[in-house]
């Protein structure tokens, strides 16, 4: 009976381990921030967002020269004009100024839109491709092996160059 319990004991032990190994194999690790920066697609979409930052951006500072122009012409001719018309041109100069701020933010948040629909579609093109080839190759897991993503050791197999080529490049 005690010969029993051992050979059991033994026996237990062993599926114990051999489930462990298996399920460890089933795990793979990709870096996914690597993985996107190699997709075409985004080099693509970079071009595009810088496109648009460089048009924001000549738009904003010929409103800033235009305003500045504007308060050195009235500073040269504070002293030709009544009180009344430098309050006048002090309050428009101050409109120009909140109309260039509220065109910044603006800007600041069209960039953001536009570059959440140009990236949106990227990420969902690499996540179908790592699911395709995680469920090739019989991985439960894929880990994102990304620096500060959470993983601390990524020993196991990496699937960028596979999923690489499933994206064709």
């Amino acid at each position: 009976m005690k010969h029993l319990k051992t050979l059991l004991f033994a026996a237990i032990l062993f599926v114990g381990t051999t489930s462990l190994a298996t399920a460890q194999s089933k795990v793979a690790h990709i870096n996914t921030t690597e993985l996107v920066q190699a997709m075409p697609e985004m080099q693509a979409a970079k071009a595009e967002i810088e496109k648009l930052s460089q048009t924001y951006d000549a738009q904003y500072k010929e409103m800033v020269t235009e305003l500045q122009n504007k308060v050195k012409q009235y500073r040269a001719e504070v002293d030709t004009k009544t009180e009344e018309e430098n309050t006048k041109r002090a309050q428009e100069v101050q409109g120009i100024e909140q109309g260039i701020r509220q065109y910044q933010a603006q800007a600041q948040e069209d960039l953001a839109k536009k570059e959440s629909a140009l990236l949106k579609p990227i990420f969902e093109k690499a996540k179908a491709a790592i699911q395709k080839v995680a469920t090739a190759k019989g991985f439960n897991y894929v880990l994102d092996s990304t620096e500060g993503g959470g993983v601390l050791v990524a020993a196991g197999t990496d699937i960028l160059t596979d999923v690489k080529k499933e994206l064709g490049f």
